[in-house]
C-alpha cells in the first residue's frame, strides 16, 4: 500500500472495482479540497455511480442523480485553474460552460488530457488504485455503473 503522508489530506475511496488512494491538493485547490473533504466527512458519495466513462479519457461520478446533472446542495465553487497537467490518475473538478460551476462531480484521468490544463480545478492524484479505476464499466451513461463503496478522509479512518 501506498505511505499515507499527510491522512488529513488523502482520500481512501473504496469502489466497486476496489481501493483507491487519493493524495489531495490544497495548495493547488483550497477550496476545492475543502469541499471534497466536507462532503466525504458528509458520506455523500457513498454510493454514487460512475455515471460518465470514456475509455482512454476519464471516469466521471459525483452526482447523487447519476445523470451528469446533480449535485450537493452547497453553493458551487469558483473556479481554481493552476498549471497543473492532466495526467493519469490526475482528480479535477466536473463542472457546466461556467467555469465556476463545480460542485460535487469530479472526474478521474485514464491518460493524459492537456486540453484540459487551465480549464478544470485540479485537487488530487490517485496514488494507489489506478488498476481499479481502469476496470470501472466505460459508457456515456453507464449500463449497470460501477460506484463508490465508500469515500473517506484518510485522518477519519
Amino acid at each position: 500500500m501506498a505511505e499515507i503522508k499527510d491522512p488529513e489530506n488523502t482520500i481512501v475511496m473504496e469502489t466497486t472495482k476496489g481501493k483507491v488512494v487519493i493524495e489531495l491538493l490544497p495548495d493547488l485547490a483550497p477550496n476545492h479540497v475543502a469541499r471534497i473533504k466536507e462532503l466525504a466527512r458528509e458520506n455523500f458519495y457513498d454510493g454514487i455511480v460512475f455515471h460518465r466513462v470514456i475509455d482512454g479519457f476519464m471516469a466521471q461520478t459525483g452526482d447523487p442523480t447519476g445523470t451528469g446533472m446533480g449535485g450537493s446542495d452547497k453553493p458551487d465553487l469558483k473556479a481554481e485553474f493552476s498549471n497543473m497537467s492532466h495526467v493519469r490518475g490526475t482528480c479535477s473538478m466536473a463542472r457546466s460552460q461556467n467555469p465556476n460551476s463545480a460542485n460535487s462531480q469530479f472526474f478521474i484521468c485514464f491518460d493524459d488530457a492537456p486540453w484540459l490544463n487551465k480549464q478544470y480545478s485540479v485537487w488530487g492524484q490517485v496514488i494507489e488504485g489506478m488498476d481499479a479505476i481502469d476496470q470501472i464499466k466505460k459508457g456515456e451513461p453507464v449500463r449497470d455503473p460501477d460506484s463508490i463503496v465508500t469515500m473517506r478522509v484518510a485522518a477519519d479512518a
